[in-house]
């Protein structure tokens, strides 16, 4: 009854919404091509104002022209109404947050090519006003209940930025300046840590990050954690005392595993919280602290079986604030947790869970653990905030709408944002479907089939499987850009949760662990089936391509079939082993596949290189060259074995991209790509497999770096 009310509720507010936005002579929607896809916008980040009258948030847009990416911080009221922007075009704004007192808006900003710092908006009016001059950028804050304090989270300072911060202050004719800002020769890397890469960071050294103190008032600012740890999601104790952190700590080394526990350190000590006290002590990975309003508990997630790595599901736990036994409140439920909070009162704890094919908004309370979905239905809510009131703000995407902000009071829906409706009234988009279908050995597998927008029943097209990321991820009901486009171009889009998937219970999560291209590949096998069998897909026209897990499993699919007419593989790989001590995932490969050396067994299962000759479908692979979660090395491998073979293949590496790409011409390139190569091969219409060279945008900035969530 909950899932279809709010579902309900949920499309008469979106209806409601766009009716308002049509004029007399809008010309007739159309499906959407591959440009259309930069208009999309993302509303993120809702923070409800804390008398909850008010919601800011955060809109992104794409420029193709200037191939870059915007954010922009805009307020409208929590009923609904008219939004106003409160940050400029022209440079990237993010992460709002309201002072306790109201009388603030702090955000993050890095303006004239800078470091991240933290400005400050008076609710009254004016400019905003920097407030911190760190040598590096801030990376995270978070008020003090007083409205008195922020906590910063900052990295060390590398020495390049030292050096820039002390040549920073000297007189524009000082020669001494001159040549401190001479470009000189990369130094090397020294390296002496065992997680020594991660993707966007590159090579690791021991700089780390840790926990200051900002004086608003005074400008000062206090580093209160340190060590060879790195500290994160601070959380201020209601008294304004404390605050409590999750650390790998874990000896003799944190690089050697994943556990993370809660820590709590005294604000006013004087040793720059050299001896936290633990909260948590538990084999697994705690994080993401939050206070009840008494300061007596403190509420996280936790994953109970460190073995498990991101199989095991994510729990809400509570413990005494003072350290003490540990309260697992979801073990009934059985799905992944997130950004837990207390309710005003402290009776239950709101989360976001991932259920079924959804993103939903539940509550657990902490007297019995029952649970119940405060926003529920076939929707995905990616952030929220809740005000004392009750009142919900929340980032939410249906399969028929981009991220916008909603409020909830009493279980009803209100659309706060707008910044896709314009859009939506010039395009006509593609209805994804929930469907559920069995696999080879019965197994129930559920995932969204997306029909061309001029579907007609009774004919059958060319489908294309696209296989998620993961292998611990899910597709939900949030719009679906790729998917969108392929319908719009005559495809049938198939896209499963194979068991691996998380929303569907440990069990089913954990059925590929050190086993992928088994029960997965069946149950992507079992989709197209199913698309067949239904009068959807046309056997004779399947295509088959995803990014990351998606580019690996794409590998081991052509390895074990041939019903694919042509492929596509992003980011992929086929030979784990010849990434051990490349990528970053040494950690992994060793609690789930053992030491490549002594236990080669379980690396040759899941080594598809070593069944390359069975590959006859046209294969492009793609990657970017400085991605270090699944390096381009893997396609290269693939690649060159095919072309070896004499097999149709390409190989597309774009410069200067980690996994996550963020060069608005490259994406666009990769999409026109996807469309050239599947109407070539799949359909055989006559398209040329590669589309016509465009000349390169010349950049008018620097590219955005931060990662998304997630891969």
């Amino acid at each position: 009854m909950l899932t279809k009310l709010h579902s309900a509720v949920l499309l008469l507010a979106v209806a409601a919404s766009g009716s308002t936005a049509r004029a007399q002579d809008v010309p007739a929607p159309h499906p959407i091509d591959v440009d259309d896809l930069f208009d999309v916008r993302e509303a993120h980040d809702p923070q409800l104002s804390p008398d909850s009258r008010f919601v800011a948030y955060t809109v992104t847009s794409t420029s193709l022209k200037d191939d870059k990416s915007e954010t922009r911080i805009f307020m409208a009221p929590a009923a609904g109404a008219e939004a106003i922007a409160l940050t400029a075009e022209g440079v990237s704004s993010d992460h709002p947050r309201w002072s306790p007192d109201g009388r603030f808006l702090a955000f993050l900003s890095k303006r004239k090519e800078g470091k991240t710092q933290v400005y400050l908006l008076n609710r009254l009016g004016g400019e905003a006003e920097k407030l911190t001059e760190t040598v590096q950028d801030v990376r995270d804050f978070r008020w003090s209940p007083d409205s008195h304090r922020l906590v910063l989270v900052l990295r060390d300072p590398s020495p390049e930025e030292l050096k820039e911060a002390a040549s920073k202050g000297r007189e524009e004719g000082d020669e001494r300046a001159a040549a401190a800002t001479k470009p000189t020769a990369r130094r090397p890397w020294v390296i002496d840590r065992l997680q020594f890469k991660e993707d966007v960071e590159g090579y690791l050294d021991r700089r780390r990050t840790h926990l200051y103190v900002c004086d608003v008032a005074g400008r000062t600012i206090r580093q209160v954690t340190s060590g060879d740890y790195d500290d994160s999601a601070p959380a201020w104790s209601p008294d304004g005392k404390r605050l409590a952190f999750a650390s790998n700590r874990s000896q003799p080394d944190p690089d050697a595993t994943f556990r993370s526990d809660i820590w709590v350190v005294d604000v006013g000590n004087a040793d720059k919280g050299t001896h936290p006290k633990p909260v948590t002590s538990g084999p697994g990975d705690d994080r993401e602290p939050a206070w009840s309003p008494d300061g007596q508990w403190i509420a996280y997630t936790t994953q109970l079986d460190p073995d498990l790595l991101w199989y095991g599901t994510r729990h809400v736990a509570v413990s005494p604030a003072a350290g003490g036994p540990a309260r697992v409140l979801t073990r009934a439920l059985d799905r992944m947790a997130s950004s837990p909070r207390f309710v005003a009162d402290g009776s239950a704890i709101d989360f976001i869970a991932d259920d079924d094919g959804a993103l939903i908004l539940a509550q657990v309370r902490v007297a019995d653990g029952h649970v119940t979905r405060p926003v529920d239905g076939r929707l995905s809510i990616y952030e929220y905030t809740v005000g004392p009131d009750g009142t919900v703000a929340a980032s939410i995407s249906t399969a028929d709408r981009p991220l916008e902000i909603f409020t909830s009071r009493g279980g009803r829906l209100t659309q706060v944002s707008h910044a896709n409706d314009a859009w939506l009234s010039r395009v006509r988009l593609a209805r994804g479907e929930y469907v559920s279908f069995p696999s080879r050995d019965g197994t129930t597998v559920h995932g969204y089939v997306y029909k061309p927008p001029e579907y007609v029943a009774g004919r059958r097209y060319p489908a294309i499987l696209r296989p998620h990321g993961g292998p611990v991820w899910a597709y939900y009901s949030e719009f679906q850009d790729l998917a969108q486009l392929l319908a719009a171009n005559g495809y049938v889009v198939l896209l499963p949760n194979p068991r691996g998937s998380t929303g569907y219970g440990q069990d089913f999560c954990k059925a590929v662990y050190a086993d992928w291209g088994n029960k997965d590949f069946e149950d992507d096998m079992a989709i197209v089936d199913y698309a067949i069998a239904q009068g959807l897909a046309d056997p004779d026209k399947l295509g088959v391509g995803g990014w990351s897990y998606g580019g690996i499993s794409t590998d081991f699919i052509i390895t074990q079939t041939t019903r694919f007419k042509g492929a596509i593989s992003g980011a992929g790989s086929a030979d784990s082993r010849s990434l051990w001590g490349h990528d970053q995932y040494q950690r992994e490969y060793t609690i789930e596949l053992g030491l490549p050396w002594e236990h080669p067994e379980i690396w040759d299962r899941i080594d598809y290189l070593r069944k390359v000759e069975n590959v006859t479908t046209p294969t492009m692979f793609m990657g970017g060259n400085v991605d270090w979660n699944v390096p381009i090395l893997g396609s290269e491998q693939m690649y060159q074995s095919l072309k070896a073979l004499g097999r149709e293949t390409l190989l597309v590496v774009y410069p200067d991209e980690y996994h996550e790409f963020k060069t608005p011409s490259h994406i666009r390139d990769r999409y026109r790509r996807y469309l050239a190569w599947w109407a070539h091969y799949v359909k055989g219409d006559g398209t040329p497999a590669r589309p016509a060279e465009e000349p390169a945008p010349q950049p008018t900035a620097a590219k955005q770096t931060r990662p998304r969530p997630r891969s």
